[in-house]
């Protein structure tokens, strides 16, 4: 038996270690053969004919030597372990020590070394023979090949589109004589000289083509500091017609080629080999001439070529792309060569300065950019400058790009005194915008506007937009943004913009401003300033002056551009600003003032009556051979109208829809009348797969959601078919799609219980039925339980995916699915997720009867075992409907109830949760971890709260005073607040503020029903359903005692009558404005418990709440149609908690909780959804009793806005269980049907404390001003 130190080195040794002992052995052995390996490596480096030559002998090699010495190797190492002491254990290198030493002394290496030498002589010779026969036919070939290919290699081939360079690896010195051989003697020294450079670039190895480089790039560079040369001065110009010049444009036209390929394949090579290019290049193109005392007798420099052949600087381009070459060309530039970026800042400097002086008209000429790309011969000084400018211009912006590049500057120039910083080039590059001349518009689309002045600066400030670092180091600064902001703010006090200032320029500047808004940085600079807590603002802020400008716009207050054709393109431009403003929280609220909504809905009302009066062009409706030239130029005319028109009203609809991207936007969306139209237009744009605008980053999801939690939205989703839409896809995927749609291979077995192929539209569901278009979409209609279904009949609505995916009522329903179980397990997580909003299950148990439907379901799934017994038959229906029915019949937060899982255990139990088919539950899923109720009233701090309630001087100090009291306990002993403490605690509280005139904000309403008068009143069949679920949760409290539903139904009753006499009168088409409120009140059930069933307590209590502005945000029915909402309100049927809490949380979150914000618009998802239900649910099943006790204690005492702070405290609390089911794509199936485990009110209130202190006076300043909002 080998011992313990051989097994652990025989595993380490052998295979994977073998070669390392080996080669230890014989690294002095193999130098011979050695030799020969490495001249059949490079060999093989240089030729293509022995691709895998070095890894053909190292294999041979290794299975040689593994068969030679490979056993006595495992015989020595065997044979040294037995020898050594048992009980001692040796390392690794002993062994190998060892080992090495006796192997190398021993004959069958001598012989394998003798043996091996023999063989690799052979193959050697061999290899060497059939190389060089090989090359002879090589060269024969390449011969021939090149008489009939030799015209392909000319210079003038060596174009952007077809690469001179093919990065060959062949090649020998027989092809430079070929090449040499195939010039034709009797052309120019120069051609030949050019024709020479060209082929050898192409057919010569990468390693050669540097040095030709160089060479070629030295070559121009004494060509230019020669004085024999005659080189084109600036006064003279361009010739290309000249043989001098087209010789001269093609070596630089070369050199460029080699410029733009060489960052392709140079990473391969030592980065000298880099560094030598980058180097002769800044060299060549730092060559300056002596300056002569006139500047248009100066001698042209190389960059003035390589602007010609290179106007945009492709090459610099390039050659920063990649950190390899960014960081060489960086440094030469810094150490040695800045003259280069001295002399580009010069360039614009001259050019902007040039602007300045010279008119339009001159500018226009002496920026000639249509020559440019157009067929010329000859190119003026002028336009020679210009070229110079914006090659200069686009070099230095993809300098500004990089960290390096910008810390090049600031750079000192000749002609001025101060240096030329970050700050004023990028001012420079703004002012370019709006002083240079635009050129003139061309029919047929050119070149031309992609050269102009204002379109080049405008290219480069955008690119700097979307590099964030770079962004905010140099543009989101005051000055720059009032540089872009100069001419609005000219034109705003009516005064011209600029001397050059056209509409393109406008379009120009709103097309920065939007990248800007678009990105956090940029938004909070427009919005605030720099200095956001500083007053010393005298002008208003970038949004500000943009709202106005863009109100003006739309209004057509601005005589200067009345009549132009660009007008609507320059309207269009600047609300495209305004969207990505108020399509955030923050933007909103600071424009909100301007009413930009009520500006863009006026004007797209008036633009769609207009395209209603221009007549549709119809292709074809006229004969050509008919018709004058007269009336053909009529119909066109007519159709670039209707075009233009159409283009302009579907830009104003978008600017509408983007007022729904936040709870309050979308109030003064539907306050516009114009929903129905966004919605239709968004659907529109979403079946044809477009995004809602080139700064969107995750489509439509969230607007989706934030138009599905209101009532008018969800009536909008479907009437623009977007519901039917989104069900038919769902059933092509789950079910079986059209007629017409083709089946190339069968579909596979879904695995999961919601199918991959599925998910999209289960959480577009999922996001669709919030209770507001539950209600809309489902309320008072009853399922169509046909008597058979066809089995191509495809569900268009919600009732329909009700009736043929949850409600199986019937055997015709089942047979009518082809993929049942997969189909209604689908069905069953999608009511699991839409049930966990309690009022969404009470409208459906009320409607349907869901509960009893699942309980025969069960009763119908068991196999009768014995006479008197039956056994469930578990499977995958009877475990989620299991699940689903624990879910909706059982309310208590994570601590309280306990929720059957949908997964199947190993083992022999694989379900161990007892399944039922009637009620009451099963005890095991009542958790035994209740907190009940005590009575610890006499503690300290407890009795000094108390005791303040009877002191008889109750001013603000003391309502402070009891806040501050309050705030301590919750802090060090929450739970003491509970029980009898937590109703005298409220009652009190609530007593004396409701005395307090300064405390009250609605006024006092007289009520004087009696039990008696409201007896014979009926709730609804929801409430009804509610208060039995809310008797049943206190019972299990040990809260509410027998006779507790009836006492609560007379709470509820007097409720509606006093609630009502404070209600409006309208006429509404929803559902939800056409009667007494929807839901049930989860808020006056709450307070029935605490008060511990007492309606007496409860109702007085609700009167006196019902004067405070908390009760209009904790107690949802009591502004339902309120008459103290403005009417328009009223009739959008949203309710504050909406546009306002909600709001409030997304403004807060962005701001407090980004990376959460971040994960609910990557989840196309709105938190303003889940916190509405949490809030009118009153936290019902998602937190313990306890904290819901605390939630309202905390609202009560300190303000509605701590429902604000409460619910930032849960997304904190949240943070890394949002970012996972991010990943995961189920975030909003994670937060509508789990609890809020681990989530104590009582935790985070130092940290809402800090939120109060920085937001209170914003909120409550909204909260109270929603009685008035007309805006």
């Amino acid at each position: 038996m080998t011992s313990r130190v051989a097994l652990t080195c025989r595993r380490q040794v052998h295979p994977q270690r073998f070669w390392n002992l080996f080669f230890a052995v014989n690294r002095g052995s193999l130098n011979s053969v050695g030799k020969k390996s490495d001249e059949c490596q490079r060999w093989d480096v240089k030729d293509s004919c022995f691709p895998n030559a070095s890894y053909e002998f190292v294999k041979y090699l290794r299975q040689y030597i593994c068969n030679t010495l490979g056993s006595m190797i495992e015989e020595e190492m065997e044979k040294w372990t037995s020898e050594q002491n048992q009980g001692e254990e040796f390392g690794y290198d002993t062994v190998v020590q060892h080992v090495t030493k006796r192997t190398q002394e021993s004959k069958e290496y001598k012989e394998m070394i003798h043996s091996l030498k023999n063989i690799m002589k052979i193959v050697v010779e061999s290899m060497i023979n059939k190389f060089e026969e090989d090359e002879i036919r090589s060269q024969e070939r390449q011969k021939k090949i090149q008489k009939e290919k030799s015209s392909s290699y000319c210079t003038d081939n060596c174009s952007d589109s077809d690469s001179s360079f093919n990065q060959s690896y062949k090649f020998c010195q027989g092809k430079l004589q070929l090449i040499l051989d195939q010039l034709d003697p009797g052309q120019p020294k120069e051609d030949r000289i050019l024709k020479f450079y060209a082929q050898t670039f192409t057919l010569s190895p990468l390693h050669m083509t540097k040095e030709i480089y160089t060479s070629l790039a030295k070559y121009l560079e004494l060509y230019f500091l020669s004085r024999e040369n005659n080189i084109p001065t600036l006064s003279t110009g361009i010739d290309i017609s000249n043989p001098n010049v087209t010789h001269l444009l093609k070596k630089i036209r070369l050199l460029n080629e080699y410029q733009k390929e060489a960052p392709s394949f140079w990473i391969r090579h030592p980065e000298k080999y880099m560094e030598e290019i980058v180097e002769s290049t800044l060299s060549l193109l730092s060559v300056k001439h002596d300056q002569s005392h006139l500047v248009s007798q100066k001698i042209l420099d190389p960059i003035y070529f390589l602007a010609l052949v290179d106007t945009k600087a492709v090459w610099f381009k390039k050659w920063m792309h990649a950190y390899y070459s960014r960081t060489a060309v960086l440094r030469l530039l810094e150490k040695k060569y800045k003259s280069l970026i001295t002399t580009a800042v010069q360039q614009c400097v001259q050019y902007f300065e040039l602007c300045e002086t010279m008119k339009g008209d001159e500018v226009l000429g002496h920026s000639k950019s249509c020559g440019i790309k157009q067929k010329t011969f000859y190119y003026s000084g002028q336009e020679l400058q210009y070229i110079y400018f914006i090659h200069s211009l686009s070099l230095l912006g993809r300098l500004l790009i990089y960290t390096q590049g910008r810390k090049l500057f600031p750079v000192k120039l000749k002609t001025r005194k101060d240096s030329v910083s970050l700050t004023d080039l990028l001012v420079l590059f703004t002012q370019l915008i709006y002083h240079s001349p635009t050129c003139p518009k061309m029919t047929s689309p050119g070149h031309l506007e992609d050269y102009s002045p204002a379109s080049m600066a405008t290219e480069v400030l955008c690119i700097l937009c979307d590099q964030k670092e770079c962004a905010i180091e140099c543009l989101y600064n005051n000055t720059v943004i009032e540089a872009l902001l100069q001419p609005i703010r000219n034109l705003m006090k009516g005064t011209k913009a600029a001397p050059n200032c056209s509409e393109t320029a406008l379009i120009h500047i709103a097309h920065i401003l939007a990248r800007i808004a678009s990105v956090e940085e940029g938004l909070t600079l427009l919005l605030y300033g720099e200095n956001m807590n500083s007053s010393e603002e005298k002008s208003p802020t970038g949004a500000h002056l943009i709202a106005q400008f863009s109100k003006k716009l739309l209004d057509e207050d601005i005589s200067i551009f009345s009549g132009s054709e660009m007008f609507p393109v320059v309207k269009g431009a600047f609300s495209s600003v305004c969207r990505q403003i108020y399509g955030t929280c923050e933007g909103l609220q600071v424009l909100i003032p301007y009413s930009l909504h009520e500006s863009i809905a006026k004007a797209w009302k008036k633009t769609s009556l207009l395209s209603e009066r221009i007549p549709t062009p119809v292709e074809g409706s006229d004969s050509v051979s008919l018709v004058s030239q007269e009336s053909q130029n009529i119909k066109h005319g007519l159709y670039d109208m209707y075009t233009s028109s159409m283009a302009w009203e579907e830009n104003l609809l978008d600017d509408l829809l983007n007022f729904a991207a936040t709870p309050k936007g979308l109030l003064l969306l539907q306050r516009t009348g114009a929903i129905n139209e966004c919605v239709t237009f968004m659907f529109n744009q979403y079946a044809k797969k477009l995004q809602i605008s080139r700064h969107k980053k995750f489509g439509y999801g969230v607007l989706v959601t934030q138009v599905a939690s209101t009532a008018a939205g969800a009536i909008a989703l479907r009437n623009s078919g977007f519901i039917n839409a989104l069900i038919t896809e769902l059933w092509a995927n789950l079910e079986c799609g059209r007629d017409d749609v083709r089946v190339t291979h069968p579909r596979s077995t879904p695995v999961d219980p919601i199918d991959q192929s599925c998910q999209k539209s289960f959480l577009a569901l999922v996001n669709l039925l919030s209770y507001p278009a539950v209600f809309e979409l489902v309320g008072n209609q009853s399922l169509p339980n046909k008597a058979e279904y066809s089995l191509r009949e495809v569900p268009t609505s919600v009732i329909d995916i009700i009736d043929r995916l949850i409600i199986l009522n019937s055997e015709a329903k089942i047979r009518s699915l082809f993929n049942y179980e997969q189909s209604h397990i689908f069905g069953l997580r999608l009511l699991s997720v839409v049930c966990c909003d309690l009022d969404t299950l009470l409208l459906l148990e009320a409607q349907y009867q869901v509960s009893e439907l699942l309980l025969n379901a069960q009763e119908e799934n068991t196999l009768e075992t014995s006479e008197s017994h039956r056994e469930f038959i578990i499977d995958s229906l009877s475990v989620e409907r299991n699940h689903v029915l624990v879910r909706i019949n059982l309310i208590g937060g994570p601590m309280e109830r306990i929720l059957p899982p949908r997964l199947l255990e190993k083992g022999d139990e694989p379900y161990p949760w007892p399944m039922f088919s009637s009620y009451p539950l099963p005890n095991c899923y009542l958790s035994d971890s209740v907190t009940r109720s005590t009575d610890l009233k006499q503690d300290n701090d407890l009795g000094k709260l108390l005791l303040r309630f009877k002191m008889s001087d109750k001013q603000t100090a003391w309502i402070e005073n009891c806040r501050r009291q309050f705030c301590k306990i919750m802090k060090a002993k929450p739970d003491i607040i509970s029980g009898g403490a937590l109703v005298e605690l409220l009652e009190k509280f609530v007593l004396h503020l409701s005395e307090s005139p300064s405390e009250c904000y609605f006024p006092s309403v007289e009520y004087t029903a009696t039990d008696a008068n409201v007896k014979n009143e009926n709730l609804s069949s929801v409430q009804q359903l509610g208060i039995k679920m809310t008797v049943r949760y206190g019972k299990f409290l040990n809260l509410l005692k027998d006779g507790a539903e009836n006492d609560l139904t007379l709470v509820l009753k007097h409720c509606e009558r006093f609630l009502k006499q404070q209600q409006a009168s309208i006429k509404s088409s929803l559902l939800c404005l056409q009667r007494n409120y929807t839901s049930h009140d989860w808020f006056v059930s709450s307070l029935f418990i605490i008060m511990l069933g007492d309606k007496d307590k409860t109702f007085q209590f609700l009167q006196q709440f019902s004067r405070l502005l908390t009760s209009a945000f904790l107690w949802l029915p009591r502004l339902h149609i309120s008459r103290y909402l403005p009417i328009d309100t009223i009739e959008s049927g949203i309710h504050p908690v909406y546009f306002c809490s909600t709001h409030y949380i997304e403004m807060l979150l962005k701001a407090e909780v980004p990376l959460v914000f971040s994960a609910f618009h990557m989840s196309g998802f709105a938190p303003s959804q889940i916190c509405m239900q949490w809030i009118t649910q009153c936290f019902w099943n998602y937190l313990d009793w306890i904290e819901i006790c605390h939630y309202i204690a905390t609202c009560v005492f300190l303000g509605p806005d701590y429902q604000v702070y409460i619910c930032i405290a849960i997304f904190k609390h949240l943070q890394q269980d949002i970012l996972q089911h991010t990943q995961t794509q189920d975030l909003q199936v994670f937060l509508k049907e789990e609890a809020l485990h681990g989530f104590r009110v009582s935790d985070y209130f130092e940290y809402m404390e800090v939120l109060e202190q920085n937001y209170r006076p914003v909120l409550l300043r909204d909260m109270r001003n929603m009685r008035v909002q007309s805006t």
